[in-house]
């Protein structure tokens, strides 16, 4: 009966799986200005992409299958399995879903997604306080929703690699550090030396292990 089920060309679920995506990062991202819109349009550009390849049209396998199909005959790689190429290249030809890039994509999405959530949550409320956003995640980082949206990227790319989002990727990555800075230059205005204290304790996007060894110590 398996057999019976396309492997590509499902358009509805590369709608249904970029809506339910694309609306969860807005309700944490919320962009504001044309600098929020333009990175979130790449990032939905990204998911679109993404799905697009996992469900609808697999253009990387088109493009890449001479030479895959070369190098590893035994694969039929217009299979939905095949998509998942690191896997199959590494030789992990069961089943894919329980492969160990697969296993850590999930790892890397639900971290990532989790920070999104949580990092807007301590930003809303201190935004609510007309405060500065320092406490829970933001005691690490200055910026856990951008960390969160690479980790997602990254977790993606791991589990289903196309070589339209490997190029999207440093792209959107620049992008998040572009806005940043500009937040920060904002947000430096706005708070002055409360600002500069923070800033200089606490990393962009790269926490202190220090600061993350001493935090698991309080859970």
């Amino acid at each position: 009966m398996s057999d019976d089920v396309p492997a590509y060309g499902l358009w509805g679920l590369v709608i249904l799986n970029s809506v339910i995506f694309i609306f969860f990062a807005f309700s944490f991202f919320k962009p504001q200005t044309r600098r929020d819109w333009r990175s979130f349009g790449a990032f939905s550009a990204f998911l679109v992409a993404l799905f697009t390849e996992m469900y609808g049209f697999p253009l990387t396998l088109y493009f890449l299958s001479g030479w895959l199909q070369s190098r590893y005959p035994e694969v039929d790689w217009f299979s939905h399995d095949a998509g998942h190429l690191l896997e199959m290249l590494f030789g992990w030809q069961a089943n894919p879903h329980f492969g160990p890039f697969h296993l850590l994509s999930m790892v890397f999405i639900a971290v990532g997604f989790w920070l999104i959530a949580a990092g807007w949550r301590v930003l809303y409320a201190a935004q609510r306080q007309g405060e500065l956003a320092t406490t829970g995640l933001y005691t690490y980082v200055r910026h856990p929703q951008y960390v969160g949206f690479v980790l997602v990227m990254s977790g993606f790319l791991l589990q289903w690699p196309i070589l339209l989002t490997l190029a999207m990727f440093p792209v959107l990555v620049w992008m998040y550090s572009r806005l940043a800075i500009h937040e920060e230059r904002e947000v430096a205005r706005r708070f002055g030396d409360e600002w500069q204290v923070y800033a200089a304790r606490t990393p962009r996007f790269i926490p202190h292990l220090r600061a993350l060894g001493s935090g698991s110590q309080h859970l």
